[in-house]
């Protein structure tokens, strides 16, 4: 009897995602829903309006206004912070100045300032201050240490062997600083560029207390004043493309190059440059910076305490704020991280396209203002879900969409530096797949995790705008507290609370500037 061989090939079972996977990605998904959600509503209420309505509300003289006061205020203040950013960092990280260290942590310290608190120092300061000029100047002292930061740990990583190459060919110093260095340093410039724009686009109580008008002093002004919420959903429109206006000009400017250094070897220490003979002179710039964002607040704060004396401290108000004021930020901080955690995991561990489009959504979605996502969420719970309107749940939801990329970026490089093959051993053990990540990556990257609290922690106590629309009846934080008192004037009775956002808000700065040390070796 002949035998009959089978030689057809075996088809491969199908490939399937892992347990943990899918329903990691199921949250991702969910998640990245929920902070689109402010881009559906701008989108959902110019559907509903119309476009003709559009048409009248968005191309009238008032918007004109309101955009010539944003292009101007971008077009001074941006420039001038990377002035004083990139000097200050070069000094502080590449030269000899004197006390490089307390100066560069003086540079970062105003992040600790709420910027609504340093105009409230300037006017107490110099009463008649207000308008453009005022504008930008504040806005300068209070948001440069976005562009310090990232300036300074770029200059941290820098190899100065390419420096020394471009000099050896006849380059002079400062041919080599602009044609060697600066293009090193182009995605902090961006970077920090495209995050002070945004915070420019979506500051309220700063404009607000030197009466300039921006588009969000506007909308607030039309939701609280005349609740006339078609004006105010369609400048939203037109704030939310603005910020979409930035976030192509940084990425045009940012551009595809490679900026890692390829090639055998390492990269060399640094070489610190002597200042000589302009060592004394250059520190005129870090002192009168401090001077201007540290020391005129503090002035101010410590002028209103002193005059308003013991009566000030009224315990029972100040009490409950600060009591609020740590409870929304803690809760605020956990949900944030909370959220980041899926799509940090997958990032790190599946990275794929529809990953990263994932967590493109994530930024995308904060870089929108906190008065866009206070719209939406009022709306919607208005319209949908009334029961969640003005409730604890709508307002940690609103943080969790402004601030998620804060805790997403600690939690990823934490993540990062812990091996897949102890999770692999736990589920090897019998453990589920939620339990094997709970108790080995989870666990481990407990450091970025508390970072990443610690950021979004801060980003809460200094939020204003959404706070306000959100909050529930009868929440007074340290933000609501200090501007209703400076909305009546009462600018003695807000020092305290101005003082408390300080102090509480300080060993947050100073984990951010630790982190970006250790994250440079230094």
């Amino acid at each position: 009897m002949s035998s009959i061989t089978d030689t057809s090939v075996p088809v491969a079972p199908r490939r399937r995602m892992p347990a943990a996977s899918s329903w990691t990605l199921t949250i991702a998904v969910a998640v990245a829903v929920m902070a689109l959600l402010p881009l559906g509503f701008v989108l959902w209420a110019t559907a509903v309006t119309g476009w003709e309505t559009a048409a009248l509300l968005i191309f009238r003289g008032r918007v004109g206004e309101l955009m010539v006061n944003t292009i101007l205020l971008i077009f001074f203040t941006v420039p001038i912070c990377t002035v004083v950013a990139v000097s200050l960092a070069w000094l502080t990280e590449r030269s000899d100045l004197p006390g490089a260290r307390l100066w560069s942590w003086l540079a970062v310290a105003p992040l600790a300032v709420p910027a609504f608190v340093h105009s409230y120092a300037w006017i107490g300061m110099w009463p008649s201050l207000h308008g453009l000029f005022a504008g930008v100047a504040i806005s300068v002292v209070a948001y440069f240490p976005f562009l310090y930061l990232p300036l300074a740990a770029a200059f941290r990583l820098l190899d100065p062997a390419l420096e020394d190459q471009a000099a050896s060919l006849g380059l002079a110093p400062f041919a080599v600083f602009r044609r060697v260095v600066l293009p090193q340093l182009r995605l902090a410039l961006c970077g920090g560029m495209l995050l002070i724009g945004l915070h420019l686009l979506a500051e309220y109580g700063l404009f607000a207390m030197i009466r300039f008008d921006t588009f969000t002093t506007a909308i607030i002004d039309q939701f609280q004043s005349t609740y006339n919420g078609t004006a105010a959903h369609m400048l939203a429109l037109v704030l939310v493309l603005c910020c979409f206006v930035l976030l192509g000009l940084e990425a045009g400017l940012r551009g595809s190059r490679r900026y890692a250094r390829l090639g055998p070897g390492v990269a060399r220490q640094l070489k610190i440059i002597r200042l000589g003979k302009w060592k004394y002179p250059c520190l005129l710039l870090p002192l009168t910076v401090a001077a201007f964002s540290l020391g005129i607040p503090a002035l101010t704060i410590g002028r209103w305490l002193i005059a308003g004396g013991s009566s000030i401290w009224r315990m029972d108000e100040v009490g409950l704020s600060l009591i609020q004021t740590l409870a929304i930020c803690l809760i605020g901080g956990l949900a944030t991280t909370a959220a980041a955690v899926p799509i940090a995991w997958l990032s790190v561990r599946r990275p794929t396209r529809a990953t990263r489009f994932l967590e493109g959504c994530y930024y995308l979605a904060s870089s929108m203002p906190g008065v866009v996502v206070a719209l939406a969420l009022v709306t919607v719970t208005v319209r949908v879900m009334l029961p969640l309107y003005q409730t604890v749940a709508t307002i940690v939801l609103a943080y969790v969409v402004m601030f998620l990329p804060r805790a997403l970026v600690s939690l990823r490089a934490s993540i990062a530096q812990v091996p897949v093959e102890l999770e692999q051993a736990a589920a090897s053990l019998g453990r589920s797949p939620g339990n094997a990540l709970w108790s080995t990556t989870v666990r481990l990257a407990a450091p970025g995790a508390a970072a990443g609290v610690a950021l979004a922690s801060l980003g809460i106590i200094n939020e204003l705008t959404a706070t306000q629309m959100l909050a529930p009846n009868g929440t007074r934080t340290l933000a609501m507290a200090f501007f209703a008192l400076t909305g009546e004037i009462d600018y003695a009775g807000a020092a305290p609370y101005a003082l408390l956002m300080v102090i509480f808000s300080m060993p947050l700065i100073w984990l951010l500037h630790y982190q970006s040390k250790k994250i440079a070796g230094r």
